[in-house]
């Protein structure tokens, strides 16, 4: 068994390691709009314990690829192949299939909870932004706006009468979709004094479809680094 070999596997350990942590990072979190504290911090919780016991199980996985690669070069190139293929999914760079739901959201021409205000409301970013941070909060395990991926280093910030998500520009209606429990995705935002109600209020005309079979996109852009590092010990 080569140096290189032990010490490939090791990075790849490594980058799981750090992938994982950007990943469960929240995009611009927002705490402005709080809904029922209760639910939303045993929710919280349930969903700590649940990524903690996926590590841990990830941690013993590891573990039994290492002692494989001992054994040979053989088992060393499926043991790197194996990890490099969950990098990947980790990392959003493959499309993923599952439950889950598909939210719509679309300029109402009747605005509501404006005091009979004229005008059309146009779906902000931040409206978009509440959907995800509740989508996340609920157990999804991938995103994605129109096509387009949601990563750790995602923007989705206004541009003019569009937003950009990815440095692309996308008009509505904003077709959100994520993978994981569809009832739980779908009951997050349609709890009573909820996003789906607030959204309602502001005069977006939102649209939930759960399905057996929703489909995320990987992400098509680059990954690069420019400034950040390996932090030195």
């Amino acid at each position: 068994m080569s140096k290189f070999t032990y010490v490939s596997i090791t990075l790849v350990a490594m980058i799981m390691g750090l992938i994982t942590a950007f990943q469960f990072r929240t995009i611009g979190m927002d705490q402005s709009v709080p809904y029922d504290r209760v639910q939303e911090l045993t929710m919280e919780k349930k969903r700590l314990e649940e990524d903690l016991e996926r590590l841990q199980e990830k941690a013993a996985d590891l573990v039994v690829k290492i002692k494989e690669a001992g054994k040979g070069s053989k088992e060393a190139g499926a043991a790197l192949k194996e990890e490099l293929t969950e990098v990947e999914l980790y990392a959003g760079l493959v499309p993923i299939s599952g439950t889950g739901v598909e939210i719509v959201l679309e300029n109402s021409s009747e605005p509501a909870g404006f005091g009979g205000s004229s005008g059309n409301y146009t779906i902000k970013d931040d409206d978009i932004l509440k959907v995800i941070n509740e989508l996340r909060g609920a157990g999804a395990e991938a995103l994605a706006i129109n096509g387009q991926r949601i990563m750790a280093t995602s923007e989705v910030r206004m541009a003019g009468n569009h937003i950009n998500v990815n440095l692309t520009r996308l008009s509505p209606p904003y077709i959100i979709t994520g993978v994981g429990n569809s009832a739980a995705l779908k009951s997050s935002l349609e709890i009573k004094g909820g996003l789906v109600e607030y959204l309602t209020d502001l005069g977006i005309t939102v649209t939930i479809y759960p399905g057996d079979k929703v489909l995320v996109p990987a992400y098509n852009g680059t990954l690069r680094f420019d400034y950040a590092r390996t932090a030195q010990k």
